[in-house]
């Protein structure tokens, strides 16, 4: 005999569901809710991070160049060594920590991802919004050792393993990298006439202060941005049931490379072209001989097949593409659009990717 209810009581009808269809109704019901709060507040994070990510690449571009201008430094290196490694500061924190959670897929595919996406999506959406002016021989050179590093990084993902060993021989690299262009940039303010270099020195005022509260607060707001952003989209992608090489090389890497987006963006629009390509440039050797040097340092990262045979390869095609532009006198808009159209070329590859 079918159970009543309180409600089918005072109506006069009789209840159909049993005291333990009622118990899977609730858990169903509490299980759907969970669902709907985990899809928003991941929704939450991806709305926090863009909006941390806007403020703060305006900050940190308007910070460096100020710094720039006041201590008579090249855009290029400042572009370079604050903007570019600073906005790889995600893509360290997330390799280390997915390597020490032994993930190794997203550690070395949000790397290799990250720097497909800094050139294909970064570079072409800033082409695509404001024509990108390209005319600095120091700025060629430098992509030219980006390509050098992508090629070397293929036989460490070909053994299929990267030891600690090898994880110190790229932050010497790293090392000498810096050292090699400090050096440069002694030289370029040699050049400079004595009594302008005199008058730059002397600019470390509260200006000066000011400006390196910006890049700091800028990079702080980035970091923030670009984790909350990974963590939404990771967690969304999680709940379809999306591989994590897939996530490492996609959301994760194109998260990680929100800072650099931003500050590329920003720099665009403000016409300082020198720092958007100092800022990829120097994003992805930083991305590749320091974060990947550190992550394999602290633990040993195991290296996935596809990453040898099928992104390695693309992201070393993708900086000779770069660096064939670099002899160009502008970036237009048709090859910021065609570099986006690649980039989705690539992300559609990936379920086909071995």
């Amino acid at each position: 005999m079918a159970r009543r209810c309180y409600r089918c009581r005072l109506a006069g009808l009789t209840c159909l569901i049993t005291p333990r269809t009622q118990g899977k109704l609730l858990t169903f019901t509490a299980v759907w809710l969970g669902a709907e709060y985990h899809m928003v507040w991941n929704l939450f994070l991806l709305a926090a991070g863009l909006g941390l990510l806007f403020f703060g690449g305006e900050g940190l571009v308007r910070g460096s160049v100020a710094i720039a201008e006041r201590l008579n430094i090249s855009k290029l290196v400042v572009g370079m060594v604050i903007v570019g490694f600073g906005t790889s500061a995600p893509e360290l924190l997330v390799s280390v920590q997915a390597a020490l959670a032994g993930s190794p897929d997203i550690a070395i595919g949000n790397i290799v991802g990250s720097n497909i996406a800094n050139i294909l999506l970064i570079v072409g959406f800033a082409a695509f919004i404001t024509p990108i002016a390209v005319s600095n021989r120091f700025l060629r050179r430098e992509c030219a050792v980006m390509v050098a590093i992508s090629a070397g990084l293929l036989p460490f993902l070909y053994s299929g393993r990267i030891d600690r060993l090898s994880g110190c021989a790229l932050l010497v690299a790293m090392g000498a990298y810096l050292a090699i262009t400090i050096i440069l940039e002694q030289k370029r303010r040699a050049s400079v006439f004595v009594e302008e270099a005199m008058v730059a020195e002397e600019q470390i005022d509260l200006g000066s202060l000011r400006s390196a509260f910006e890049v700091v607060v800028g990079l702080i707001m980035l970091v923030a941005g670009a984790r909350f952003m990974v963590e939404g989209a990771t967690g969304i992608a999680r709940d379809f049931g999306v591989s994590e090489a897939v996530i490492g090389l996609t959301i994760v890497a194109v998260g990680t490379s929100l800072p650099e987006l931003a500050a590329a963006l920003v720099a665009a629009w403000r016409q300082h072209s020198e720092v958007v390509l100092a800022n990829i440039v120097g994003s992805n050797i930083f991305n590749i001989l320091a974060i990947l040097g550190v992550t394999a340092a602290i633990a040993p990262v195991p290296v996935a097949a596809r990453f040898a045979i099928f992104d390695g390869p693309i992201m070393l095609v993708v900086a000779i593409v770069l660096l064939i532009f670099m002899y160009l006198k502008t970036l237009t808009r048709p090859i910021g659009a065609g570099l986006l159209m690649a980039y989705a070329l690539y992300v559609v590859a990936q379920g086909t990717a071995p």
